[in-house]
């Protein structure tokens, strides 16, 4: 199926710069502590993963369960908003953080107007459904113009394509995965945006090789200063970070912007 592709985030002369699961290394994950903190930090948005909790709603969350955020056993598909919302996701992250609470993609898209975000579409046992309650949400919050969606799982991204043929997605891989071959069905099933690689898998003949056919190139994660002064020379267009507030400011310090 021909889907017309818009493109992916990005900025004109320099990466961009997006905090993975937010200020992670300073703020507990997927929080909107977290979330807030890149952007105070000088990100130009954040990286996020989404699921879909057993009542419907898209929750954020990394995990398939809470016992390391949480110390609760409550897997996030089989569980309601109610009895995610009990719990406190800030705690393990020290006082300052306790009574965190999981958010809604919803929640996070109007608690950061202006930021780019990466939405992440996770899932156990493949639940389709997400993609188009994902579609759903970034469409209430009329937030098509700076966000881009991403999974591991092609088909996730397909059934995303297929509920929002308009809006731009990315497909993740690492190393040790078969990724050639998914990329390729990415680019070609679906007309994918972007490319999101693991750091090392960037090569220069790959970057120029992607770059050739038009991609976003947003590269995870990257929190060693030398793998950002790299990728920067390299010109990636997105870096996904745990420390956004030292990776902008290299970015800044190599491009002048």
């Amino acid at each position: 199926m021909d889907f017309p592709r818009r493109g992916a985030p990005r900025s004109p002369d320099r990466p961009l710069v997006l905090g993975h699961r937010g200020a992670s290394a300073d703020a507990p994950e997927n929080t909107l502590a977290a979330f807030r903190l890149a952007m105070k930090q000088g990100a130009d948005g954040v990286e996020l993963d989404a699921w879909r909790c057993a009542t419907g709603e898209v929750v954020v969350f990394h995990d398939e369960d809470a016992r390391r955020i949480a110390g609760s056993p409550l897997r996030v598909k089989d569980a309601t908003l109610a009895e995610l919302r009990a719990l406190d996701v800030g705690a393990h992250r020290g006082a300052a953080f306790r009574g965190e609470r999981m958010p809604l993609l919803a929640e996070v898209l109007d608690a950061l107007p202006r930021a780019v975000v990466n939405v992440e579409l996770k899932s156990s046992g493949l639940d389709l459904g997400l993609a188009a309650e994902v579609a759903r949400v970034i469409a209430r919050a009329r937030a098509e113009d700076r966000v881009i969606v991403s999974s591991f799982d092609y088909r996730l991204l397909g059934a995303f394509r297929a509920a929002a043929p308009h809006l731009p997605v990315g497909l993740l891989f690492e190393h040790g995965q078969a990724w050639r071959l998914e990329v390729a069905l990415a680019l070609t099933l679906m007309g994918a945006a972007a490319v999101h690689p693991e750091r090392v898998l960037v090569t220069p003949a790959r970057m120029a090789e992607w770059k050739a056919r038009g991609l976003a190139v947003n590269v995870w994660t990257v929190d060693a200063p030398e793998d950002a002064e790299r990728l920067v020379a390299l010109g990636a267009t997105a870096l996904i970070t745990n420390v956004p507030g030292r990776t902008r400011e290299l970015v800044r310090r190599r491009t002048g912007r």
